[in-house]
């Protein structure tokens, strides 16, 4: 049998409702729960479980919610003694996926992660964009695309024949009708609030350079295999990666890629939806996936991954 990887999701991912089974069912994650409701001084629990839904969308709310959502998860995981090879993440998710690995501690993932959810909001306030989702258009092409439509880049490499750009409104209003006139099946506005992974956050890479600056980081065990750099990321580098990926594209496909290449043969999304493991069956269907997020799915995933 080959590696088993826990795969953590990203913004875009939160549902009302997330979590709330689990915490009932699972005395672990519970505790999760109510720490984050202590370090942060709101509600966070309440949020996930019954919304409302505009206020869990919120950038400043969401990226909190889904990294307790995940670990709480995790904590339900390490219950029943299944234990991962690998991690990996989604942009969010690279910090889900650091926890996991010990590579700091839940309380201060947290606090990077609330920060990184209102710099990233505060961010997108004074610098307002968009970002788009082009469906079946070579890679190659659409970085052609935005070369030429001002200040848009490729940002989300998923899966392939489907690149997600970023940037100026305007510039991704070009791009989305120069790729659908280059034979996209489609190029899709997505509801987001602002022009993330793009160079426009630069504000939001800066405040996190700062506090990333004043933690200690320890080595990642079992190891963390970044969805930016595509490599196996050591302590030292930790703090320069997860400023950089602020402004820098996500790699899911090339990851995955990687990650099969070496091994890897199944993969648990560990958290809320199943938008991950979607992507690593279309980017290859050789490989066993199943997503975690309540008591059934946990339990389900568990055997047909053999992983606890």
């Amino acid at each position: 049998m080959g590696k088993l990887v826990y795969i953590f999701p990203g913004q875009g991912s939160q549902s009302v409702g997330m979590g709330r089974d689990l915490a009932q069912a699972s005395g672990a994650a519970a505790k999760i729960y109510e720490r984050a409701v202590e370090l942060l001084g709101w509600d966070l629990a309440n949020l996930s479980f019954e919304g409302p839904e505009a206020d869990l969308a919120q950038t400043s709310k969401a990226q909190a919610a889904l990294y307790v959502n995940s670990m709480a998860v995790k904590a339900a995981l390490d219950e029943r003694g299944a234990q991962a090879d690998i991690v990996s993440g989604h942009s969010l998710g690279e910090y889900s996926a650091l926890a996991a690995a010990g590579a700091f501690d839940f309380e201060t993932g947290l606090r990077l992660v609330a920060k990184r959810g209102e710099a990233m909001s505060t961010a997108a306030g004074r610098h307002p964009g968009a970002m788009a989702a082009i469906l079946g258009l070579e890679d190659a092409r659409v970085e052609k695309i935005c070369a030429a439509a001002g200040e848009v880049w490729p940002v989300n490499y998923n899966c392939p024949g489907q690149l997600v750009i970023s940037g100026e409104t305007g510039s991704v209003e070009r791009a989305m009708t120069a790729a659908e006139e280059a034979g996209a099946k489609k190029a899709v506005r997505l509801a987001v609030s602002g022009s993330f992974h793009s160079p426009l956050m630069k504000e939001a890479a800066d405040v996190m350079k700062a506090e990333l600056e004043s933690v200690p980081f320890y080595e990642p065990a079992p190891p963390f295999l970044s969805s930016i750099s595509c490599e196996y990321e050591s302590a030292a580098g930790l703090p320069a990666l997860l400023m950089r990926q602020i402004v820098s594209p996500v790699r899911w496909r090339q990851a995955v890629e990687r990650l099969i290449a070496e091994g890897a043969d199944r993969f648990l999304e560990v958290g809320n939806g199943k938008v991950l493991s979607g992507l690593v069956r279309r980017i290859n269907r050789d490989v066993a996936t199943a997503s975690a997020s309540d008591p059934g799915s946990l339990q389900k995933a568990l055997v047909k991954l053999n992983a606890g």
